[in-house]
This record gives C-alpha cells, structure tokens and sequence, in this order.
C-alpha cells in the first residue's frame, strides 16, 4: 500500500478532503449572502415569493456551474479529473442545498436584528441563558451547554454581549453549515456523490433554522456511529496505536455532539449496544476491540461525565401533551409540531390499510438494505439505530396513561423517518453494486450516469429546500411561520421598530397572539 504523503498532490486523502471541506463551507454561504441585501419586504407574501424565486435562481445558476464543470472534466484530459470533480461537486451541492435554507432565514428576518420568535420561547430561554453565561452565572444546568456558551463568546467577539442579536446570526450561520457538517460526517463511510445521495438528500427534510443544532446533530449521529461501528470491526487487524488514537477521536467527536444536543443519543442508545455486540471483533481481536470502546468511552466520560450526571439526576418529567401525543403512534411519517396549522384528519388516511405509499416504500427499502447488506457497518448500524427508536417511542406511549407523561416519544418521528430514508437511499446504493459490473456502467457511460444523477439530485434538492425555506416565511397563522413574524414586532434597542414591522407597530416582547395558537392539550392532559 502507497502511503498518502508518497501519493502525488491531487491524490492525498486529507488534502482532498480538506479541499471538500472547504468547497462545502465556502458554497454554503453563496445563498444566504445574496439575499442579505435583498430589496424584498418580507411580510408581504409577494416579498416572500419573489425572494424564494431569487433563491431558487442563485442555485440553479450555481448547479448549472457545476453541471457544466463536470462537462468538460469528463472530455478533457480523457477524464483524468473528473472523479475530483465529482468530489468537489459534490461538497458543493451539499452546501448549496443548506445554504439555500439559510438563505431562506435571511429573508424572513430581513430588516429585524431578532432572532426568530423574538425574546420569546426557546430563543428566549436561549438568549437569556447565554446572557447569565456572559455574566459569569450559574444557568440551566440540564440544557445542553455547548451551544450557550457558543452563543455567549460569538455575542462577545461580535455584537459586544448582545446574546439575543447574536443568536440571529447564528441561527443562519447555523442552518447553512448542516449540509457541509452532514455531507462531511457521511464521507467516512461512502464515497462523495453517495454521501450526498444517502446522507445529505434524507438529511434535507430536517435541516431547520431555528434551532438548526438540535437537527444537526440527529443529522450527522448516524453516519458517526456507522464510521465508529466499521471502525470497530476492522480494530483486531490493526496495531495497537491507531486503536487507541481512533478512540480517543471518537470519544472527542461524541462528546462535542452531545454537548450540543443530547436528546438523540438516548432514542439510539440501546441499538448502540446491540450494533456493537453485533461487530465487536470477537474472534480477531476482543482485548484491541474493548481498548478501542473503553477509550472512546473513557474520553466521552471524561468529558461529558458532570452533564450526564445532571440529565439522571434531574429526573424530569414531560407533561406536555401536545398534538402529536394523541396520534397513533406507529404514525411516524411527519412530525407536525406543537403548532400544526389546520389539520384534518391524523395521520391522514391512506391507500393500504390506512398506511400510505411512502410507508410502504420506506419499510420496503428497509427491507432490500438488509438483504442486500446484512453484513454491512452502515445497514447495521442504520437498522439498529432505527429498531432502538421505534422500541423506545412505543415503550414510553404505553406507559402515557399510567404515568401523566409524555417523555418526548413524539420527537422520535425525526430519528425514525431520517434512518428509514437513509435505508431506502442505502438500498439504492446496494442494487447500484450488484449493477457496476454490468455495461450499462462501464466507461463512458459511468461518468453520464454521475451527470444524470447530478442533475436529478439538484432539482430535488432545489424543491425540498424552498419548501423548507417557505415553511419559515412571516405569516400570522398557527404554524412556525407565526416565529419569523414575531421578530418584526418587537421594538428594537434603540426604540424604534423593525424596519418591515406591521403597521409601523411593535412592542417591547412582540405580538402575542402566539400563546392562543398552541394545538388543544397542548398545555397537559385534558
């Protein structure tokens, strides 16, 4: 084997994917810089239809570069460079398509210096917590602190301590760099174009702008564990030093993960156990296997061992009984939030049995990725993953009625959907490598197909994310819309409303109306 620094520059693998890393951020904040100047008032839907259009045409114009690169890099030179430009395409598109949901945020909260929701709810607690940060006090000590503390230094360095105009800032900046992070956390485990097929396209329908780290996290958990559990596996085989080394970088790696955000660690907790039963190196090495877990583990203690403390010892209890708490909860196909809008019946009614074609194809795909890949990393860990979320979602559901809680089952809806279309995708991917060998894929016709699926991915991606975006556009209604238009509605710190503020009016906590809006229960049991 040819050691990577005795590999030619263009072939070495961290300076490759140093190169991805940076085209994915870099590409990420294309979008949301173009419309931060917009001309477009946000309040109105005109506003809103015209900036998303704006949108829509910075990245298709974006897409359209890259298609054409991959053009002419398959021509030139014989295709000499086209696999690196498949790469960096790649990396690019994954941040095209985050960058497109930042962008979206831009425009909402265009002309407000708040963050969305204002002073209110969670971006209330959030910026009043980082505050106390700033100050040097004690704050909330179960919520998770690393993105508190992020907040509070960032108020620091750039808006002199204003938590609150900071988190803004952030929660742009935040919703932009989900794709490259998932993109990223997925090319451990597969190769580029797949990484954005598999992980970052699923991983689209979650990406959110207002708490963007929550989703980030429940993105990038299951590619990690993947790269983690194949790690495992192959550690009889290698020597001790590089054991040790990977977990010990695990054991980093998970712990600044559930700093950020710790709920979907415990929905994947016991397949964690499971997966790595399933690939311990029983017979290959089991002392090098248990260095490796009890390294990762001894680091993740040590570095996360006070806040798991306080998260078993806070013993608290989830009483929130909100509209998803009263559907059938083997109805995970979309998690409406606390604020559904207008529903009809739900889940609403579908073809099969109640259950809908998209059901039908997800458990399908589910069911071809164990067939097809049963003795993989990644469809083990995705499979386990998936089982440990659903056995956990239905073990708290039962238990609802005697105990007056809820424990947050409904939110496994995200955890349960994200890991099902990644098994679709994986799906694909497997009958894909029963396929490569045939002459369909040989040749000429290999680099069409990367063409074909660039294009495909770019439409997809384009519609999925103005959807996403829209979904987050000023309006005075019973759904998150009601966040963005809260911000224009607060009296900014020198007096003066913001500059799209309804009416010319505002006031010092913003428009209220949102605490008749919840869905009924959703204050407890009735």
């Amino acid at each position: 084997m040819v050691a990577d620094t005795e590999r030619p520059l263009l072939q070495r693998t961290w300076l490759l994917i140093t190169a991805e890393a940076v085209v994915a951020f870099a590409a990420c904040l294309i979008l949301p810089l173009l419309m931060s100047q917009a001309p477009f008032n946000p309040l109105k839907r005109t506003g809103q239809v015209s900036g998303l259009a704006t949108i829509q045409i910075g990245f298709i114009v974006c897409g359209l570069g890259l298609v054409a690169l991959l053009l002419i890099a398959r021509r030139w030179r014989e295709g000499k460079y086209f696999d690196l430009v498949t790469r960096l395409s790649s990396a690019a598109i994954a941040g095209l398509a985050s960058g497109f949901l930042a962008a979206g945020a831009t425009l909402a909260l265009l002309g407000t210096p708040w963050p969305m929701f204002g002073l209110n709810g969670d971006s209330g607690r959030i910026v009043e917590w980082s505050a106390a940060i700033v100050d040097g006090k004690v704050v909330e000590d179960i919520y998770p602190p690393l993105p508190l503390y992020t907040l509070g230094y960032f108020a620091e360095i750039f808006h002199d301590g204003n938590t609150a105009y900071a988190f803004k800032d952030l929660q742009i900046l935040g919703a932009a760099v989900t794709g490259p992070l998932a993109y990223l956390a997925w090319r451990m485990v597969l190769s580029p174009l797949w990484a954005l097929a598999v992980g970052v396209l699923p991983a689209s329908a979650f990406m959110d702008s207002y708490k963007p780290y929550g989703q980030t996290i429940l993105i990038v958990l299951l590619p990690v564990l993947a790269a983690f559990f194949a790690t495992l596996r192959r550690t009889g085989t290698q020597d001790w030093k590089p054991v040790l080394l990977k977990g010990f970088g695990f054991g980093l790696l998970f712990s600044a993960m559930f700093l950020t955000y710790s709920g979907w660690f415990i929905w994947a907790a016991l397949g964690s156990v499971v997966a790595a039963a399933l690939l311990f190196p029983w017979k290959t090495g089991p002392l090098k296997g248990l260095a490796y877990l009890g390294t990762a583990l001894a680091t993740f203690l040590l570095l996360c061992g006070w806040y798991l403390e306080n998260l078993l010892r806070s013993n608290a209890k989830d009483r929130a009984f909100g509209f998803d708490a009263y559907t059938d909860p083997a109805y995970f196909n979309m998690w409406r939030t606390d604020m559904p809008g207008e529903v009809p019946q739900w889940p609403p009614p579908g073809e099969f049995g109640g259950v809908h074609l998209f059901t039908i194809v997800l458990f399908v795909g589910l069911g071809i990725s164990i067939w097809l890949g049963i003795k993989r990393s990644v469809v083990i860990t995705a499979v386990c993953v998936f089982a440990s979320a659903w056995l956990l979602r239905l073990w708290y559901a039962s238990h609802m009625f005697s105990t007056g809680t809820v424990q947050l089952w409904p939110r496994t809806s995200n955890q349960l959907l994200y890991a099902g279309m990644v098994l679709c995708a994986l799906a694909i991917l497997l009958i894909y490598r029963q396929l490569k060998d045939k002459p369909v894929l040989q040749n000429g016709m290999r680099s069409s197909a990367v063409v074909g699926a660039v294009c495909g991915l770019l439409m997809l991606f384009g519609s999925v994310m103005s959807s996403m975006a829209d979904r987050y556009m000023p309006a005075k209604d019973n759904t998150y819309k009601i966040l963005p238009w809260v911000s224009h509605t607060v009296t900014q710190l020198d007096g003066s409303c913001p500059k799209f503020a309804p009416n010319g009016q505002c006031s010092k906590d913003g428009d209220q109306s949102w605490q008749q809006m919840f869905a009924p229960g959703n204050q407890g049991e009735q």
